[in-house]
């Protein structure tokens, strides 16, 4: 089965085969179509929804190949892997621009939100704490408008 992210859908402007075969992988379904879905989610993905797709997809595979195939992408450097307090990871790619999450504590809804003067803060941090800021998470947890009616 012939697959790329280009063939997929129109607005993604590159190969996913390119980018696996640059950090060595081979480009298999599972991995291409996983790619994929990463790059067209306005939000972070959990296994199960991977799986998920997977199947709905017809690619032959088992829970154990997508944990090993998400793990690989995450050592890889082309995934990071999120928690959101609800006893699972989800993932999403490393190369998204930067952004924050909202998360809902009725329903579980999560939306990116990437309005955020962040590096304000980390300025501060920087100068009054004398603590040089690499990376940092922040997750905003609360309830969403369709759990507020």
């Amino acid at each position: 089965m012939q697959v790329n992210c280009k063939s997929m859908v129109a607005s993604i402007k590159h190969d996913c085969k390119v980018e696996l075969n640059e950090v060595n992988l081979r480009a298999t379904p599972g991995r291409l179509h996983l790619m994929y879905l990463l790059e067209t989610s306005d939000k972070p993905l959990d296994v199960q929804t991977m799986i998920d797709y997977l199947k709905d997809k017809n690619i032959e595979t088992d829970p154990a190949t997508v944990f090993r195939i998400i793990n690989t992408f995450t050592e890889k450097g082309l995934t990071k892997q999120i928690q959101f307090q609800e006893g699972k990871f989800r993932y999403e790619l490393a190369s998204k621009a930067e952004h924050h999450h909202l998360v809902c504590t009725r329903c579980g809804q999560i939306q990116d939100i990437s309005d955020c003067n962040i590096e304000v803060l980390e300025s501060h941090i920087e100068k009054k704490k004398k603590f040089k800021v690499t990376s940092h998470a922040l997750e905003f947890y609360g309830i969403c408008e369709d759990c507020q009616k």
